[in-house]
């Protein structure tokens, strides 16, 4: 994992399971829910305390908003619950499972853990979008919605995963341009 660009946790490849565990104990997080999350919900809880260790949460209902994207939206678990309920053999549907079958989860989760009461948002483009993510931000932050914004994508289906998330104030004290974010995803 990498932060402000230095590298701030490494692990040998393994699994997403162990990765995320490995990655929970580095952050030095105690929130238990954390073990029942979806993958997808775990890539983007990891991602954004990365960022929130040195956040200041100063306004919880106006504040901070969140506007997510990714390309499998939630296919992961969901073809995990598809499989749960087309077995007729072995037919047990999870709620636990379905919980998770909407992408915008993770967003909740994040939410819950921070009481967040603010706007949040969560889409799904063929690859990360800087056009549309600056678009949509500034809209927010113009329009009074948010004083800062994490945007983040988060992705995962099969195995396969990758998160890039950026907090951008409404003070103009960090830079929220498409160009740059295309260079920092990029790296």
């Amino acid at each position: 994992m990498f932060l402000n660009g230095e590298l701030v946790f490494e692990t040998t490849p393994t699994l997403f399971s162990d990765f995320s565990k490995k990655a929970y104990t580095f952050l030095e997080e105690n929130y238990p829910k954390f073990f029942k999350m979806d993958n997808l919900s775990k890539l983007a809880f990891i991602g954004s305390e990365l960022l929130f260790k040195n956040y200041n949460f100063q306004d919880k209902e106006n504040g901070l908003a969140l506007v997510f994207a990714n390309k499998h939206s939630s296919l992961d678990t969901d073809v995990k619950f598809q499989e749960s309920i087309s077995n007729e053999a072995n037919y047990f549907p999870s709620p636990a499972v379905f919980v998770y079958t909407l992408p915008n989860i993770c967003l909740g989760e994040i939410s819950i853990k921070h009481q967040l009461k603010t706007e949040n948002s969560f889409f799904i483009f063929e690859n990360f979008n800087p056009d549309f993510m600056t678009n949509y931000g500034e809209v927010l932050l113009q329009t009074n919605k948010a004083t800062s914004l994490l945007c983040g994508w988060v992705d995962y289906f099969n195995e396969t995963y990758n998160a890039f998330f950026y907090i951008v104030a409404k003070s103009g004290t960090l830079e929220h341009t498409k160009e740059q974010l295309e260079i920092i995803y990029n790296k």
